[in-house]
């Protein structure tokens, strides 16, 4: 039973992440129009983005009712929802920046070496050599992506890597509270309903911080409180992009539900090649060449785990 019962959290792991990659691919390629052309402030997006994201979690509230959002790891959340949140913050300020869509992406496949490190030390995972193999070969897609060594290249590029340490250490404290009990309706709603206090809590810092150290801020960095909405199409897109995370932060407690961090790691980062694709197609967002090879490799990676990872458990199931 308990094969079987791996077997099938392994598959539907996998189906949740794809499509949770595919909601985020949507995600990401918002939050580059909103910004250019679209002309919002990247700070003021993000606060909207999951404002709205938590307007649209408000059945679910009612469906699950506000008993079952009650846990014994406040503290836990809280820390859970200000990296998830800072996060979004780091990332948002590589469009505002102007590194591409395609590019901001394929970096965060930086992000499987940080779970893989923090699965393992922290939460005691197993990272078996083919999960890690599967890292390295995601990792360096991201790296022939980057540009590193040619004139694409810029200190910019390198923003998106640490908001995938950051997303990484939201993943491993995920999977921490999943192994403690924590329902997937509890983790999705509990993100949605603190991360926005949590956005307010960052750009009030962020104003002090520009207060105290002017110098000290990087540039383009939003302070005070640009909250604009935009109108007409603009406004709907963001609707659209509030609905999409959502959508994306509950398949992504399901997958963590029911299969391994370091397992999943590679499917999440098929997101690269569906973020290239739909950045191409709907900004005009050319990828370089060296996007498609740095994609494979990302791609590789996802099917070589899968192979492994359901090889290992089929023979299993057929002995038993």
């Amino acid at each position: 039973m308990n094969q079987i019962s791996s077997s099938r959290g392994a598959v539907s792991g996998a189906v949740f992440m794809l499509v949770a990659s595919l909601a985020f691919a949507g995600t990401n390629v918002l939050q580059n129009y909103l910004i250019w052309p679209g002309g919002m402030n990247s700070t003021g997006m993000a606060f909207w983005q999951y404002l709205i994201a938590t307007v649209f979690a408000l059945p679910l509230i009612l469906r699950i009712g506000l008993g079952n959002l009650r846990t014994a790891h406040p503290v836990l959340h809280e820390i859970r929802a200000f990296v998830s949140a800072l996060g979004v913050h780091v990332f948002v300020y590589g469009f505002a920046a102007g590194v591409p869509v395609w590019q901001m992406v394929t970096l965060l496949a930086t992000g499987p070496l940080f779970v893989i490190l923090g699965s393992t030390l922290i939460l005691g995972e197993r990272a078996t050599l083919a999960r890690i193999g599967a890292a390295l070969v995601a990792f360096a897609g991201a790296i022939i992506v980057s540009g590193v060594g040619t004139d694409a290249f810029s200190a910019m590029t390198l923003v998106p890597i640490a908001a995938a340490a950051l997303w990484a250490t939201t993943d491993v404290l995920t999977r921490a509270l999943a192994r403690a009990g924590e329902s997937p309706e509890t983790l999705t709603v509990s993100l949605l309903v603190l991360i926005t206090p949590n956005h307010l809590l960052i750009l009030l810092a962020a104003t002090v911080w520009a207060t105290l150290f002017p110098a000290a801020l990087p540039a383009g960095v939003a302070t005070g409180f640009p909250f604009a909405l935009p109108e007409g199409a603009l406004l709907l897109l963001l609707a659209a992009l509030g609905l999409l995370t959502a959508a994306a932060q509950y398949l992504l407690s399901f997958a963590y539900k029911v299969a391994d961090a370091t397992y999943l790691q590679p499917f999440a980062d098929l997101k690269v090649p569906l973020t290239g694709l739909v950045g191409w197609v709907a900004l005009g967002q050319v990828p370089s060449p060296w996007f498609w090879l740095g994609a494979a490799l990302i791609l590789l990676a996802s099917v070589y785990i899968f192979y492994v990872e359901a090889g290992r458990s089929g023979p299993r199931l057929a002995t038993a």
